[in-house]
């Protein structure tokens, strides 16, 4: 057999059923790879190897009781954005140090109920701002892979690198991770897993540590699209908690996988492919065009005219969403507090020694585009933009399927690299901000190498609520691609 670590999630799972072995075996098997690598790699900030013990112990009962839930016994990583019950959750910013959530978030109550096993807390961004994993309190996450004949420190791309790196790696069986602008689908893009964004609404953000509520979305990442597809299909779900939760019945993601594309109309949007594209991206998209081709898909170009607008609307509305949300920051009521002479001192010293330089960044961007004499002409705008280009997807998807683009403008850079230029660091997710902006689900799948030999991958963005069509587009590009290689295990410590 192989080693327990090198298991798809799947796998685990019906392993774990058929007890070819327990779950306290692959949870010790987790934990030891985290002791061995996470040092390295800096993927989880908090491990709970006790409680994933206990998780373990409690799984296997039920297993042995046969009153096992469709993840029980199955080792996770969670983002640090996720509150998790008597476990610090900081958001990996300074200024919640030291606070621990007395409730838990409904998704990773969900996973709980599943049965699955909680390896510990991940790194992010810092309130998921970044595109790199370079702002968290914490220190960089590393990915786990390295340009061909270089040791140079690459980024996982963010927010959610630290789960991206803990999957990638194998440091879990998958990962929970949140995108408000793409910050699933670029980390996986760049470390060669598969990262999923739902639709707007389809999992509940009750519990997790708000950025821009009207475009955060939880989803997972994992290392392949069926895995993807089984941790969804338990994260999802209505919420009462969450207003922006909708009642809709979950579908069975992974009954999905095997429907094929044959005689689906896959859009290939004109505006994607942007001046001064890398030609590695163009010809890795041209390669997911023929093999959908192959499979079966009737491949149609398509026009979004509003794309252009979509990165510039969206650095205003996340940043006014990040600037009303972040209010409730003023070192009263929890996490780090500054004394001052009076509480006006005391809120100005607490914000600026717990927010860092991307947060501030951002709340004061946020601050500037709502305040008077300039919503108008700044935060109203970029909403009227929003609309429009919702109504571009609207009128697409009247005559395809579903969309295929690249992820990201290039592989993983070097850490540093991007770090003193916000606007190039920005343009990380170029791809992917549409998505949100429309409230769409989109999918990454690790689709090829650049030129370096590290992961790139393409998107798919699919009609509201159609994360099952995403799933069976995505197979068939993972089937097509074949496996990517594991990165060199170098993190890991004799």
């Amino acid at each position: 057999m192989s080693k327990l670590t090198d298991l798809t999630l799947a796998a685990a799972r019906d392993g774990l059923r058929a007890r070819d072995f327990s779950a306290n075996e692959i949870t010790k098997a987790h934990i030891d790879a985290i002791d061995k690598g996470n040092e390295a790699l800096n993927a989880y900030i908090l491990p709970v190897p006790d409680m994933a013990l206990r998780m373990a112990e409690s799984a296997d009962k039920n297993i042995a009781g046969g009153d096992a839930g469709p993840l029980a016994g199955v080792p996770l990583g969670i983002k640090d954005l996720f509150c998790t019950k008597d476990v610090r959750t900081t958001a990996c910013s300074h200024i919640l140090d030291g606070f621990i959530p007395t409730y838990e978030s409904t998704i990773t109550q969900n996973l709980w109920d599943a049965g699955a096993v909680m390896l510990g807390k991940l790194n992010c961004d810092e309130f998921a701002m970044g595109s790199s994993n370079e702002t968290s309190t914490y220190g960089p996450v590393i990915n786990p892979w390295r340009r061909e004949g270089s040791s140079t420190p690459l980024v996982p791309g963010g927010s959610s690198g630290g789960s991206a790196a803990a999957v990638a790696a194998k440091l879990c069986l998958g990962a929970t991770a949140t995108d408000t602008g793409g910050s699933i689908r670029q980390p996986a893009a760049l470390t060669g897993t598969v990262g999923i964004k739902p639709t707007y609404g389809r999992c509940s953000r009750w519990g997790i540590v708000a950025f821009a509520s009207s475009l955060d979305q939880a989803g997972p990442l994992t290392r392949c699209v069926r895995d993807a597809a089984i941790m969804l299909g338990v994260m999802a779900g209505h919420d009462p908690k969450d207003s922006t939760s909708v009642d809709l019945p979950v579908p069975d993601y992974e009954a999905a996988l095997g429907g094929g594309v044959k005689g689906l109309k896959v859009g290939i949007p004109k505006e994607y492919r942007m001046e001064g594209m890398p030609e590695e991206i163009e010809k890795l998209w041209q390669q997911g065009i023929e093999w959908l081709k192959g499979a079966g898909a009737q491949i149609m170009d398509v026009s979004l005219p509003y794309t252009r607008y979509a990165l510039p609307a969206y650095y205003i509305v996340a940043p006014a969403e990040a600037s009303s949300n972040l209010a409730r920051y003023d070192g009263v009521r929890y996490g780090l507090r500054v004394p001052g002479d009076d509480i006006i001192e005391q809120y100005e010293n607490t914000r600026s020694e717990g927010f860092g330089a991307e947060v501030q960044r951002r709340v004061l961007i946020g601050t500037y585009v709502l305040s008077a004499g300039y919503y108008d002409a700044y935060y109203l705008k970029a909403q009227k933009v929003r609309t429009l280009i919702k109504q571009d997807f609207e009128q697409v998807f009247e005559d395809v399927d579903v969309l295929l683009t690249p992820t990201t403008p290039g592989p993983a850079f070097a850490i540093g690299e991007k770090s003193d230029n916000p606007i190039e660091m920005y343009l990380n997710d170029i791809f992917t901000v549409t998505a949100n902006m429309s409230g769409l689900p989109g999918i990454s799948v690790p689709a090829g190498l650049s030129r370096e030999g590290t992961p790139l991958g393409l998107q798919f963005i699919g009609k509201a609520f159609d994360e099952e069509t995403l799933f069976r587009a995505g197979q068939v590009l993972e089937d097509a691609a074949g496996e990517l290689p594991s990165p060199a295990d170098w993190w890991s410590v004799a």
